[in-house]
């Protein structure tokens, strides 16, 4: 049946036809059955479906408070842990640069420790060099009056005419031959001068 035909039924019913506002307004009758329907389904919905929704959202916002604690609680764990990480960088810092400050005065004192060394070996090399040069010296003089005496005495004794075979006498001529080449070579040095 179509919509029409059951509001022409439900005025046929009624015996009289609805005028003006009586028209929007439903029969009494309507109005008590729907009220006792809406009272039994708000009971049933306030009895059986509303404690359960309460405890969902009160089970979600318990969720969510314990959430934002959590967060605050991790929040807070992070900043301590990033103070910490920081302070143990600065330490990080501060000791690295000991540690480098510390390798240049090292270095510096093994810079100071090296010189010395060098130094000092250099001396010792070049004093050995003295007694060495000195040691050659004495002995080139050594072999050099040694030659000198044999030729002067040869020398001398094609002069004189006589063997001068005699050995202290030999020894007293070269002597005074290599007193006067002394002689002569000092003052000719200071001449030089």
């Amino acid at each position: 049946m179509s919509g029409a035909a059951v509001s022409a039924a439900v005025v046929t019913a009624a015996g009289e036809e609805p005028e003006g506002i009586q028209l929007l307004l439903p029969a009494s009758y309507d109005l008590l059955w729907s009220s006792i329907v809406l009272v039994v389904i708000a009971v049933a919905f306030y009895k059986y479906v509303l404690p359960k929704f309460q405890a969902v959202l009160d089970e979600r916002t318990s969720k969510i408070e314990g959430g934002l604690a959590l967060a605050e609680t991790a929040q807070a764990e992070a900043a301590a842990q990033l103070a910490e990480y920081q302070q143990l960088l600065a330490d990080a810092r501060s000791e690295a640069a000991r540690i480098r400050e510390d390798a240049r005065a090292e270095g510096g004192q093994i810079l100071a420790e090296s010189r010395a060394r060098a130094q000092e070996e250099a001396a010792r090399i070049a004093e050995t060099a003295q007694r060495q040069i000195d040691a050659e010296r004495q002995q080139a003089a050594v072999s050099l009056r040694a030659d000198v005496g044999t030729l002067a005495t040869q020398l001398a004794s094609k002069i004189v005419g006589e063997s001068l075979e005699d050995e202290a006498r030999r020894s007293r001529v070269v002597d005074r031959f290599l007193d006067e080449l002394e002689a002569s070579t000092t003052t000719s040095a200071g001449k030089g001068n």
